[in-house]
């Protein structure tokens, strides 16, 4: 009998509500099952890239010639601009760090404070990258996209150095205007016009003996392969088909497609999280002016929200390591 009230005890005990498992409370429970089940989406679209790029492997683009841009700069400065941004973000979670230390201690200033900088952190990364997608959507070379659907890029033939499509075509304006459903077909319409024409670019090639074609298959060096003076005119006369310039879902002037779209994918759903988190951390931070937790004598909404901001910068870590550094 005593055994049996015993264990009634401890099942109501067990089961009666109240228990902290790890000593959590309800609120950081379910935000580490969110963390981990966000985690996991993260790892498919992380895997996902991976085998993509290993069956791809042989014309995958080089991320050093892709992200090369610094604001406010004209040249070349190779993964310096994303370097910042990581730096960035990763000094953000050491401000997130000292805003939930210090309220612990239950110092409101100094949360406030820190808390600022974090958003101010956030801010700058998603400007950032903004600048970063503008700049891969706009391109800076152009390219000629094969029948095939292979890159042609150009380059200087003294030290292999890719030039731009302005650098040796001439345009030969015919005043053409994209097709719209205005002055046109109803139903039909075209995209942007290129700024050039595979003939015009057939021309310029003709007359700079010193321009070669890259393809974008790597060879054994780890570079793209460069055609000959002969293997150049015959590639782009034969196989040219359409000029591409810059990014988007379906061409890219750097390689295959198929990079563009997990760049727009992982970086923009990465995007979404940090735009997310700052908005948060924007209610949060006037919740501390405000003095609310002052009153609920604990500043556990900032832990909360702090695993948060530290899961999106371990995330963006890894997605620096596979997309950029790999």
């Amino acid at each position: 009998m005593d055994n049996t009230v015993v264990s009634t005890e401890i099942e109501g005990k067990t089961w009666g509500g109240g228990n902290k498992p790890l000593n959590a409370s309800y609120g950081k429970m379910m935000m580490w099952f969110f963390i981990v089940s966000d985690a996991l989406t993260f790892s498919g679209f992380l895997a996902a890239y991976g085998f993509s790029r290993f069956k791809f492997i042989d014309s995958w683009p080089i991320a050093d010639e892709v992200f090369t841009h610094i604001p406010f700069y004209h040249g070349e400065f190779p993964m310096i601009f994303v370097a910042f941004m990581t730096f960035v973000l990763i000094m953000s979670s050491v401000t997130m760090v000292l805003a939930v230390d210090a309220g612990h201690e239950m110092k409101k200033a100094k949360v406030t404070f820190y808390l600022l900088l974090t958003i101010i952190g956030g801010l700058i990364f998603i400007g950032s990258q903004a600048y970063e997608w503008s700049t891969f959507i706009k391109g800076n070379y152009g390219a000629v996209q094969t029948k095939g659907g292979n890159i042609l890029q150009f380059v200087n033939a003294e030290d292999g150095r890719q030039i731009a499509l302005r650098d040796f075509v001439i345009a030969e304006h015919d005043n053409r205007i994209a097709h719209e459903s205005k002055n046109g077909l109803w139903y039909q319409s075209e995209g942007t016009q290129p700024t050039y024409t595979i003939e015009e670019v057939i021309k310029g090639l003709e007359s700079n003996s010193d321009v070669l074609i890259r393809t974008q298959i790597i060879n054994e060096e780890g570079k793209k392969t460069i055609l000959s003076r002969e293997e150049s005119l015959k590639q782009l006369k034969d196989n040219g088909k359409i000029i591409v310039e810059g990014a988007n879902l379906k061409v890219n002037e750097y390689g295959t497609p198929l990079f563009a779209d997990f760049f727009f994918f992982i970086t923009g759903f990465h995007g979404f999280h940090v735009f997310s988190g700052i908005i948060i951390n924007i209610i949060i931070f006037f919740n501390v002016i405000l003095g609310t937790y002052e009153r609920r004598k604990n500043y556990e909404m900032v832990e909360k929200v702090g695993l948060y901001w530290h899961f999106v910068d371990l995330v963006w870590v890894f997605i620096f390591t596979f997309f950029y550094l790999v």
